[in-house]
C-alpha cells in the first residue's frame, strides 16, 4: 500500500521529506577579517607585495589596507614578537626580528642536521650551473614549481637573492659563499661538468649547463 501524499507545510511548520531531500543546503563563506587576510597573505610571499596588490586581492580600500598594515606593524614591535612587518622595496613581507638573527643563524646553519632532499639538491644544481637564476626558471627547468624548496635552501644558507631580472623584475637567486665552503670550491667556476654524472637519457642537459 503506498503511503499518502504528505501535505504541505502551513504556518510555518517543517518542510515535507520529499521537499527537503532535493533542497541543497545553504552554505555561507563568511570573508576572513581584514587582518587576518593580511597576515595569511603575507605569510607565503617570498617578495614585498605592494600595498595596491593586497587590497586588489582582498578587495579592500588601499587606505584601510595601508592602516591595517601599519597597525599590525607597530602591534608586532609592541609585543616584541620574533618577527616583524616591514615597508621595503615598495611592498610588505614578513622578517625575523634583528635581535633574533644570531638564533636563526644557529638554526639555520648547525642544528639542521637533515640531508638535502631530491627535490633540494635538483634546485640547487639548477641554480648552481644557471646562476643568477629566478625561481620560474628554475621551476620551467625542472618541470616542478620550486619556490618551497627555495625557501629552504634560503633559510639553510646554501642560496641567496641576487637582484632582480631587469626585464621581468623578477628576484634572482645565486649560490652562497657557505655553499662554496660546504663543497670545498674557492669558485662556481670549478663546478664539475654535469654530463658524465646523468642518464644517458635525460633530455635537456644543455637548459641547466647554458
Amino acid at each position: 500500500m503506498s503511503e499518502p501524499d504528505q501535505p504541505p507545510a502551513e504556518n510555518g511548520g517543517p518542510a515535507p521529506a520529499s521537499r527537503a531531500l532535493f533542497d541543497a543546503p545553504e552554505t555561507t563563506s563568511a570573508e576572513p577579517p581584514l587582518r587576518a587576510g593580511l597576515e595569511a597573505i603575507l605569510l607565503v610571499v617570498d617578495e614585498p607585495v605592494p600595498e595596491v596588490t593586497l587590497a586588489q586581492i582582498l578587495e579592500r580600500p588601499r587606505d584601510e589596507v595601508a592602516a591595517t598594515l601599519r597597525e599590525l606593524a607597530a602591534e608586532y614591535t609592541a609585543q616584541a614578537r620574533g618577527f616583524d612587518l616591514r615597508e621595503i622595496a615598495g611592498g610588505w613581507r614578513f622578517y625575523t626580528r634583528d635581535v633574533c638573527a644570531p638564533l636563526v643563524e644557529r638554526f639555520v646553519r648547525d642544528g639542521q642536521q637533515a640531508r638535502l632532499t631530491q627535490a633540494a639538491l635538483e634546485t640547487l644544481a639548477v641554480i648552481a650551473y644557471r646562476q643568477p637564476v629566478s625561481r620560474a626558471r628554475v621551476s620551467a627547468i625542472r618541470g616542478v614549481n620550486s619556490d618551497g624548496v627555495i625557501r629552504t635552501l634560503t633559510m639553510r644558507g646554501l642560496i641567496e637573492e641576487a637582484g632582480q631580472d631587469p626585464e621581468h623584475q623578477a628576484l634572482l637567486y645565486r649560490t652562497t659563499t657557505f655553499f662554496l665552503e660546504r663543497l670545498g670550491l674557492n669558485s662556481v667556476d670549478e663546478l664539475p661538468e654535469l654530463a658524465p654524472y646523468l642518464p644517458d637519457d635525460l633530455e635537456g642537459i644543455e637548459e641547466i649547463q647554458q
